[in-house]
This record gives C-alpha cells, structure tokens and sequence, in this order.
C-alpha cells in the first residue's frame, strides 16, 4: 500500500511512543482490514487502547476516527485499479536462475522502493532536525566509511561543500583516525555503514566520540556495534539481506544524505541558494559550452 495515508505514517512514525507505533504498525500491516473495524476492534487488534489509537491518528492530522476511517476507505477505492499488474516489493530479493531479463527491472524497482519507505518509516522529525543542526553548526565536520559505504560519503562530502561546509574525507582509514583524534566537542563525524560493524569505521567513530565530537551514525542495524557511538543514530531500512546489500545500501545511504543536504539549504533558503550559485558558476567554466562543437563545424 502506497497511498498518501500510508506515507504520512510512515513520515511520522520515528515521532510515535512505543504504544502508538504498535498501532501504526497494524494499520500499516492491514489497510484494508482497518476500513472495516469500529476503533474498539482496531484497538483490540493492534493490542492497544482506545485513546492510543486516537492519539496516534492525531499525531498525524486527523480529527478523529471518523476522518481516519472517510479517507482510508476513499484512497482505497481509488488505489484499487491501479495496484493491479503492480509488482510487490520483495525484501530480500536476490538474483535466482529462474529469473528473467525481464522480471529484474520491475523487482528491483519495488525492492528499492520498498525499502525507500521503510527508511522513511524508521526516520524520526526529531533526529532529522538535530542532524541537520549540528552539521549547520560544527566548526569541521568529519566524514568516516570503508568500501560500498564510500559512495555515500564522497556524495555527502561533495554537497556539503557545494554549501560551504567546511568538511573532509580520507578514503584510507588510517586518515580517518588521525583526523578523528584531533576533532574538538565544536565538530561532527558522520559515520556510514551499513552493517554497523566494520571496523575500521567503528574504530574512528569511536575515536571521535572520545575526542568530544557530536557523533552522527548512518547504518541499517539498530543494535550495531557503531551504535554505541553514536549521539546521533540515523537506521535504513533495517531489512536483512543474504546479497546484493552493494546495490541496495548505497540507495538508502544516498537518500539520507539527499534528505541532510535538502534540510540544510531549507535551514537558510536565501543563503544556501547563494552559495551553490556561485559553485555552480565555477563548475560551469569546466564545461564545454552545449552546442560548441556544433558551431565549430558550421564556421567556413
């Protein structure tokens, strides 16, 4: 279910109490179910109470049971049509020789899709804010990962400095703890991977813990030995995969950092704006004119 209901829980989810996420999480699970119960069964279902219930769905706007019940019932009706023929994301879909050609483009669209909302679900307004502030703030913002996880830094490295962040990132992990032992309680180190447990990046999170820095972690494993460094904790999708984590990682890896990036330039629209117009225009002197060599071969 991808309708606009499903996605304001999931927006909100991260926010819920312990009790209200069990309430979330049945709504999620059966959405057309939950059109049909009275909220004393709905209530009953889900292993809550009444005024549980409630207070979920107001978190997210509603004014009541009723609403709830009036717009679930009218995104169902409309979505009907369109979920036929549509594929189902299948978490830890992985290549097997009955496969065709043409099957893997629509599997792994949902797979990735899937696990896009799930990151959604898990990411909660609170710590999205705090990112988003301590990276604005810190006097150098440190960036630490190994392997597949790269990707993710080299891009989050990249759009920090469009926005004139004073930023940096060794790939060799040597650097990274040499640079995360000279970081003062005025920095940031961000901390990529998704396992949780690779050493290396454990090991230089856990330098800049000590040193005093803001800590900032960006994995998929709630209880990953990263974690314990972490002021700041940023989960994926927290779905298990048997192969294929090189492809799907890096997809939920690069939507955190697009959503950082987007939240730090919303922070202050007029002045980030500014500065990726000047980086822009510096970049453009490393382009080729569109339509140059065209106009090359048109002269006499």
């Amino acid at each position: 279910m991808k309708n606009g209901i499903a996605k304001q829980i999931m927006s909100g989810y991260g926010d819920l109490r312990k009790s209200e996420k069990k309430a979330a999480d049945y709504i999620l699970k059966n959405m057309e179910q939950a059109a049909e119960l009275s909220i004393d069964r709905l209530a009953e279902a889900a292993g809550v109470s009444k005024p549980t219930v409630l207070r979920m769905l107001r978190a997210f706007g509603f004014s009541g049971y009723k609403d709830f019940k009036y717009q679930l019932v009218s995104e169902l009706a409309q979505s009907e049509a369109e979920q036929q023929g549509e594929a189902e994301p299948m978490f830890g879909y992985t290549l097997r020789k009955q496969d065709t050609l043409e099957e893997i483009p629509s599997y792994m669209t949902a797979t990735a899709a899937g696990m896009m909302e799930e990151t959604l679900k898990n990411f909660s307004v609170k710590t999205y804010r705090k990112t988003v502030e301590a990276i604005r703030k810190a006097r150098l913002i440190d960036i630490y990962s190994v392997e597949n996880s790269g990707v993710a830094a080299q891009d989050l490295l990249a759009k920090l400095l469009y926005l004139g962040l004073p930023c940096r990132y060794f790939s060799d992990s040597y650097y990274q703890r040499i640079s995360a032992g000279s970081l003062t309680d005025e920095d940031v180190a961000v901390g990529i991977s998704y396992s949780g447990a690779s050493k290396d990046t454990v090991d230089a999170m856990r330098t800049a813990k000590r040193s005093g820095a803001v800590t900032i972690v960006i994995t998929n494993f709630r209880d990953s030995p990263i974690c314990r460094y972490a002021d700041i904790l940023i989960c994926t999708s927290q779905e298990q995969f048997i192969y294929g984590n090189a492809i799907y990682s890096r997809m939920t890896q690069l939507l955190i950092v697009d959503m950082i990036y987007m939240g730090i330039i919303a922070s202050d629209y007029e002045h980030y704006v500014g500065l990726l117009d000047q980086g822009e225009k510096i970049v453009r002197e490393r382009a080729y004119p569109y339509g140059a060599e065209k106009r090359k071969k048109k002269k006499p």
